[in-house]
């Protein structure tokens, strides 16, 4: 499956997206990719695509998509929250993810992210009224 993340490590992980997605309309799903050896970008689009994530409402779904042999990440925020924060926010989310990466930090710097992006999607799309979760919170794998 990958051997960059622990076992105990990808559920954290997926406990930090229901904890960023806890007071937010908003989604976020981390997709690891292994198969893809050029134009990582145009895949992770084919991703966010393939996973629905442009059809939540508030168009407000955040993907992280990680090539860990290709040493590529791209980071997709669906028109509603990217209006908000603007790509400078995203620039520098992948700057220190990247960053982190080449220290050898894997899963700090991806937690932080998407705990990070979980303070965004709750200043700009708090929930009003119930809270469905529109996409899985589990990690994907092609």
């Amino acid at each position: 499956m990958n051997s960059f993340l622990s076992t105990e490590q990808m559920a954290s992980l997926v406990e930090a997206i229901q904890t960023a997605e806890d007071h937010s309309t908003g989604e976020i799903r981390v997709h690891i990719d292994s198969n893809t050896e050029e134009e990582n970008a145009e895949v992770a689009f084919e991703v966010f695509r393939r996973l629905c994530m442009e059809k939540t409402a508030e168009r407000n779904a955040v993907l992280f998509h990680i090539n860990f042999e290709q040493r590529y990440l791209t980071i997709i925020g669906d028109e509603g929250i990217h209006k908000k924060v603007h790509q400078q926010f995203w620039d520098k989310m992948h700057d220190d993810i990247t960053t982190g990466f080449s220290k050898g930090l894997i899963f700090e710097p991806l937690q932080k992210a998407i705990l990070d992006t979980g303070i965004e999607l709750k200043k700009y799309f708090p929930v009003k009224g119930e809270n469905n979760n529109e996409l899985s919170d589990e990690i994907s794998f092609s």
